[in-house]
């Protein structure tokens, strides 16, 4: 049985809302975050890349999780009007022939975009990771090449550096520099998709975890598209609610959420496990930080799992 965990992309609250969502797991059922971090594929875009470089590693979660509860940060502070970076992806888009051609003129709005120097935000990067080589699992890291828009997927066997991958992965147009690997500028993955979930075709059953709402747009991408593309994969979302995902900058309050659910996560495992005690994979429940409902890997059990949990995990064929 092929599993894939899949990690979107969010800003550095979508960092530390997804920490807190896996720290949350490991409260309640330790042996889920084991399965989760040894899951055969990990797709990591924009933040969610961050976060699969750091759960890959053998630091343990409970040290990551922490570290964003640190009030002492290497992130970079940038101011930002997001309604006028919308308004410039906007006009840069208008008129684009195909999706290509929209991250084409993205990738030329963020080459001629002023920002913090390479060094400087590589330098940021290198802080968010404890280990700066690749892990030997598969780890699929999703980047595009703003010259050409086209989509690219850094791996252990890409000749890149990790680190490198990461910063591209998270290259968002406007705010961050595009990162130049081997001659080539690449910006933010989250530009094809905020997910790239259909990265995990060829797994049975696929786990993503993202940091938005259900219903949010979906400027780049569609999540509900490259979920028909994995069929006939057993496909659970995990998503956040309005209230449990504060502004992309506050990145302590996302991780702080975590703590107010534990109960609720006990809760809604025990319900999954009462349903499915052979071999299963039990996620926080809904759309609400650490509660995610049941993911079963074995048996018909999945529905029943979902009801009894309270719904919020989302279930696809």
């Amino acid at each position: 049985m092929k599993r894939a965990l899949v990690l979107a992309g969010g800003g550095v609250a979508g960092i530390a809302w997804e920490l807190g969502v896996l720290r949350g797991m490991d409260d309640v059922d330790p042996a889920l975050l084991i399965s989760l971090r040894s899951a055969d594929v990990v797709i990591g875009t924009s933040a969610g890349s961050a976060v699969a470089a750091q759960i890959t590693t053998g630091m343990p979660i409970e040290d990551l999780y922490s570290a964003q509860l640190s009030e002492h940060s290497s992130e970079l502070e940038v101011e930002l009007n997001l309604e006028e970076l919308m308004a410039r992806f906007v006009r840069a888009t208008t008129g684009a022939t195909g999706p290509e051609d929209i991250r084409r003129r993205i990738g030329a709005l963020a080459l001629e975009t002023p920002t913090v120097s390479e060094s400087i935000r590589r330098a940021a990067i290198t802080a968010r990771l404890p280990e700066e080589s690749w892990p030997p699992s598969t780890l699929l890291l999703t980047a595009v090449d703003a010259e050409t828009g086209q989509p690219t997927v850094f791996t252990k066997d890409s000749g890149v550096d990790l680190v490198d991958a990461v910063a591209a992965s998270c290259a968002v147009p406007g705010i961050w520099p595009p990162v130049t690997i081997n001659g080539h500028r690449y910006i933010d993955g989250g530009v094809r998709s905020s997910t790239n979930a259909d990265l995990a075709a060829g797994c049975e059953r696929v786990l993503v975890i993202t940091p938005s709402q259900e219903n949010a747009p979906q400027p780049w991408g569609n999540l509900e598209n490259e979920i028909v593309q994995l069929s006939p994969a057993d496909v659970r979302v995990v998503y956040a609610s309005a209230w449990s995902m504060p502004m992309k900058s506050q990145r302590l309050p996302s991780a702080r959420i975590r703590s107010h659910h534990r109960r609720a996560v006990r809760r809604h495992v025990r319900a999954a496990r009462s349903v499915e005690p052979r071999w299963m994979l039990s996620a926080p429940s809904g759309a609400d930080v650490a509660c995610a409902g049941p993911i079963i890997r074995h048996g018909d059990s999945a529905a029943a799992a979902e009801r009894q949990s309270g719904g919020g995990l989302r279930g696809a064929k």
